[in-house]
This record gives C-alpha cells, structure tokens and sequence, in this order.
C-alpha cells in the first residue's frame, strides 16, 4: 500500500506518503490550515498542498473533531456549522484519487503508538486538546472530553489548549497538564496515557509512570494501521 496520510490541524496541514509498515517513502509537507476554513477551501489547501507528493493509492485523514463513517459531524477548531455532516472522505477520494478513510485526529495518532493492551488514552496537546480511547487495541467510541469543563467552567479545550499556552505562559501551562494527568486516571483508569500533538514539546516535568510523550509524527503513522484496520473488516467503532 502507498496511503496518502494527511493530518488536518487547526493550526497546520501535514501530510505524506507512508507504506503498510507505516514508514515515511517520502518527507512530509505541511502549510499553514486556511482562516477561516470551510471545507471548499480545506480541499484547496491539501489539494495544492499533496502536489509534490508521490503517487497513492489510498488515502486516510485524522481529522480535529467528530467524524462517523465517511463524514464530518463537528469541527470546533475549524469552525463546525459548515462542516456539519459534510462526506470528506468521498469529497478527498473525488479531488485526490483512491478510497479515503476518515478517522478522529488523536485515534489516528494512537493507532501509531498503543502497544493494543488494556485501556490506553492519547491526549494531543495542538490547537485544542484532543482524546482517543483504545481497549486490547480496538477503537472504543469517541468521547470528546476536550469540551467537557475540567476548571472554573474552562473546557480541557481552554484549559490546555493553545490559546491557553500562549497566554499564561510555559510555566503555569505546564502545571495545568501536570494537574489534569491524575484528574484523567481518575476518570478513566488508563493502563497508559500517550501525550502527543505540536505542543507536547512544550512539557517540561517529569512524567509519572505510566504516561508517556510521542513524536508528532505518529499522527500520520497511524493512517497504515487504520487501513489494516479495514481491510480485516475492523472498523466498527468508526
């Protein structure tokens, strides 16, 4: 398989060409997410953006919000109105060319780097905060705790997010993380918590056992495992 791996951030648009194993055939382009970006102008952006790329054959996109089946159904980052139940899958297979799968961002970060034993959650620190749940390997449905409020009425999404960084600081941005790790095991009782996304390279603590930071790169990784996924007709819980 060659998959066209694409990555839609609020904040940037990455993509590459990576084999079944995974593994980059190429190096990765990214460019700046269009403000605002409605889907006409997201299939602008990557249609320009994969030029330079290799030839595919099957494309998979993690894409920042609620995604079921082939279509969008909020996008808080981009703005959700237009984006509201909107086919992005077949719309990327009609501009791009080869069947398109469409997964939540963060599964498809976690399906790079979960070892597929026991409850295993990946927190992407980007634009927002974005979650993914995985139980022996297999997608558990999505929670979308990035708009749950975690303090003072702040969402995980304001608490932790980009916006948030840029604000209070490095300093007291990383004391919101370190606080919010054990809120989340309480939550859920991972056996493992991945902490991913642009911004993971801002943390500067130690982690607690049990937690650990991954390459952003996974993020397009993670597309090989989703065909595999398919092609084994595993693809229930998306």
């Amino acid at each position: 398989m060659r998959i066209l791996s694409i990555d839609i951030g609020g904040t940037h648009l990455k993509s590459a060409i990576i084999n079944s194993r995974g593994q980059l055939v190429a190096d990765k382009v990214a460019v700046k997410t269009p403000s605002p970006c409605p889907p006409r102008a997201l299939l602008a952006a990557l249609t320009k953006l994969v030029e330079p790329l290799p030839p595919h054959d099957r494309i998979a996109v993690g894409f920042p919000g609620v995604v079921r089946g082939d279509r969008v159904l909020t996008a808080p980052n981009l703005g959700s109105k237009p984006w509201r139940n909107y086919p992005l899958a077949s719309a990327l297979t009609k501009h791009l060319g080869g069947r398109a799968l469409l997964l939540n961002d963060a599964e498809m970060q976690g399906l790079a780097v979960i070892k597929g034993k026991g409850l295993e959650l990946v927190l992407t620190l980007g634009t927002g905060a974005g979650t993914g749940l995985f139980r022996d390997g297999e997608i558990m449905p999505h929670l979308e705790l990035a708009h749950h409020p975690i303090h003072n009425g702040k969402t995980y999404d304001e608490y932790i997010g980009d916006a948030a960084l840029k604000k209070i600081g490095r300093k007291s941005w990383n004391k919101r993380v370190k606080k919010i790790i054990p809120i989340l095991h309480t939550l859920l009782n991972y056996d493992h918590l991945f902490i991913g996304g642009g911004n993971s390279e801002n943390l500067d603590f130690r982690l607690p056992r049990g937690v650990s930071r991954v390459s952003n790169i996974a993020g397009l990784e993670g597309a090989a495992a989703l065909w595999r996924m398919a092609l084994r007709g595993k693809t229930g819980a998306f």
